[in-house]
């Protein structure tokens, strides 16, 4: 089973690999017992919102943990992933601005962005397939 910082770091993972846009994680311990993480995330169309959700399911999968549901692959519009203690959002823009997750979620946002540059590093050190 993986520790919610592991599964946190395979989701923004998978979502950066698929070019999500404004990552946002926030703690939702003090707020709901439901799951400790949100994250929130832009796809420029309903096929990458969808590719988006299909990639974190995979990877999460991959890693040994558990997704109990992916639902919203229909339209794209938005789709959630629901990975126990981490619940993904990926959302097309006018969805994400309508609903405004960040401010029922928020204040209480994860740094993530020395993460996302340590895969920025690890990618431009990679050699070419």
């Amino acid at each position: 089973m993986l520790k919610t910082e592991e599964l946190v770091n395979t989701v923004v993972a998978a979502l950066d690999d698929v070019k999500a846009r404004d990552i946002v994680v926030f703690d939702t311990t003090g707020k709901t017992s439901a799951f400790s993480r949100v994250v929130v995330c832009s796809g420029t169309s309903s096929r990458q919102t969808r590719a988006l959700g299909q990639a974190v399911a995979r990877a999460v999968r991959e890693a040994g943990g558990k997704v109990s549901g992916l639902e919203g692959s229909d339209t794209g519009e938005w789709v959630l992933v629901d990975c126990g203690e981490v619940v993904v959002h990926c959302m097309q823009p006018t969805m994400r601005s309508y609903y405004n997750l960040e401010e029922l979620w928020g204040p209480e946002q994860v740094d993530i962005s020395a993460y996302l540059e340590a895969l920025a590093q690890k990618s431009a050190h990679a050699p070419e397939a």
